[in-house]
């Protein structure tokens, strides 16, 4: 199966955050809160791709009050976040939609990830990525995490869907 027909399947996005929606640095104010940086052109892929009905999650394994804010923002309510193992909650995640593994899209930018890219019918992988993620991955992206790779998803998933704006 190639990714065109892979990615019309897709019912559900799984996003890491840092590395994929952000370029993986920690910026730390004079109080010590980690201040993240999120490109304004993902955030708006994201809200068409769930506009068109493709529900959106993000698994992270860092705690972020910028990441939390970043979700809510964007209406992302499945936020999840202090992981270690993001399988499971990508488990319950499928189940609570009744959907199949082939119905799920999922971005990662490091070894962490590739647990439940593996799990997934459609893995991505950022440019940026080490070469063990990209050899994973069923596609990368042309643009590393935090600088537009997201709405490279997006833009994938809503033109092999038919949802294209």
């Amino acid at each position: 199966m190639d990714v065109w027909q892979r990615a019309q399947a897709i019912r559900l996005l799984i996003l890491d955050v840092d590395g994929v929606l952000t370029d993986g640095s920690l910026y730390f104010g004079p109080t010590g809160e980690a201040l993240k940086v999120f490109h304004v052109r993902d955030g708006h892929g994201l809200k068409m791709a769930q506009r068109a009905g493709i529900e959106v999650a993000f698994l992270s394994g860092r705690r972020s009050d910028a990441a939390y804010h970043r979700a809510k923002e964007l209406g992302v309510s499945r936020f999840h976040e202090g992981l270690r193992d993001k399988v499971v909650v990508l488990e319950e995640i499928m189940a609570a939609l009744k959907i199949e593994a082939g119905a799920v899209a999922a971005v990662g930018d490091d070894l962490v990830d590739l647990p439940h890219l593996r799990r997934v019918g459609l893995a991505v992988a950022v440019a940026d990525a080490p070469p063990e993620v990209k050899a994973a991955a069923h596609w990368v992206t042309t643009l590393p995490g935090g600088k537009g790779a997201v709405r490279e998803v997006c833009d994938l998933l809503l033109k092999a869907q038919g949802k294209w704006e």
